[in-house]
């Protein structure tokens, strides 16, 4: 029988859900289609679960999360790396789609990951678009690197491939800057975040895309979200060397790009990383600081509604 308030565990596929209501419920199988869909809502809203969970599985589980967070079930997609490592301390070595489904909701019910607020349509767009035009730049690089070691008898079909490539990143741009001209509430963010110096319109569309919790964090979880946060690996007397790790891969780069930009022409920026470098620590070491603490001061400004005033933050 089905159990109340249940965790529920769902592994996805391209064409099929596994669902396993509970660690000892039920487990069937479900087409990955509108119409089953709505059947596994009624279902579930019957149910009443304490959580569904999903892997990220590479966008197969977007349909399935769009149903879900739309009948107002407190879904969570979670990273499998998360739920390998778990079934790995659980003793779990065998895996099928049904023992993963259950290990989900064993996880579930373990760790009891945070329920976020879902991505509305325009969200999801946006992220498309941004995820794109990443794909897109790549493809440019990659032709213009080959560009430059061609032979003259290749580079009449590598340039016609560039230029197309340019205007499609062109368009992508356009699409994206209309996006958000059509929002009154994105377009508010976008001129505050671009209001500080460093923050161009790419890192700004892509933290509005990939952290649209920004803001509603304290420094500490912003940083952990994004991935800037010194994760230690202590034991004993030995003190290991602090890393970055885990967050949202997308971020960084982009934070990266701000901050070496910010080194250049934000007061406070540049404060930090010239102190750190003078007390011997590596450029990277140095800028990764500066990432974290210019995404500490774009969740200050987007929290208070504040655009950039450099006395407010010469000595945060």
């Amino acid at each position: 029988m089905d159990e109340p308030n249940c965790f529920v565990g769902i592994d996805v596929s391209k064409l099929k859900l596994d669902c396993a209501l509970g660690e000892q419920g039920e487990v069937f199988e479900l087409a990955n289609a509108e119409a089953e869909l709505a059947q596994l809502v009624e279902r579930l809203r019957a149910l009443v679960p304490a959580l569904v969970v999903l892997e990220a599985s590479g966008g197969y589980e977007r349909l399935a999360v769009a149903h879900l967070g739309a009948a107002g079930l407190p879904v969570v997609v979670v990273n499998p790396r998360q739920v390998r490592a778990y079934a790995k301390a659980c003793g779990v070595l065998a895996k099928t789609d049904a023992i993963d489904a259950r290990l989900l909701a064993r996880f579930a019910a373990a760790v009891r990951p945070q329920v976020r607020t879902l991505p509305d349509a325009q969200q999801q767009q946006l992220a498309a678009l941004l995820s794109r035009r990443r794909q897109l730049v790549g493809m440019w690089v990659a032709e213009k690197n080959r560009l430059g070691q061609a032979l003259a008898a290749v580079k009449p079909t590598i340039k016609p491939v560039i230029r197309v490539l340019e205007a499609q990143i062109e368009a992508c741009d356009d699409e994206l800057s209309g996006l958000i001209k059509a929002s009154a509430v994105w377009r508010e963010k976008d001129d505050l975040l671009r209001s500080c110096p460093g923050i161009g319109p790419v890192s700004s569309r892509t933290l509005l895309a990939g952290m649209p919790e920004l803001g509603c964090l304290d420094r500490k979880q912003i940083a952990a979200l994004a991935g800037l946060a010194p994760i230690a690996r202590d034991s004993g007397k030995h003190r290991a060397q602090r890393h970055i790790a885990a967050g949202r891969a997308q971020i960084r780069p982009a934070l990266y790009m701000a901050a070496v930009s910010a080194v250049r022409c934000n007061a406070p920026i540049k404060a930090l990383y010239v102190r750190l470098r003078a007390a011997g620590k590596p450029p990277k070491v140095a800028l990764t600081a500066c990432m974290r603490k210019l995404l500490t001061i774009l969740n200050a400004m987007v929290r208070s509604n504040t655009k950039w005033d450099e006395r407010l933050f010469i000595s945060a």
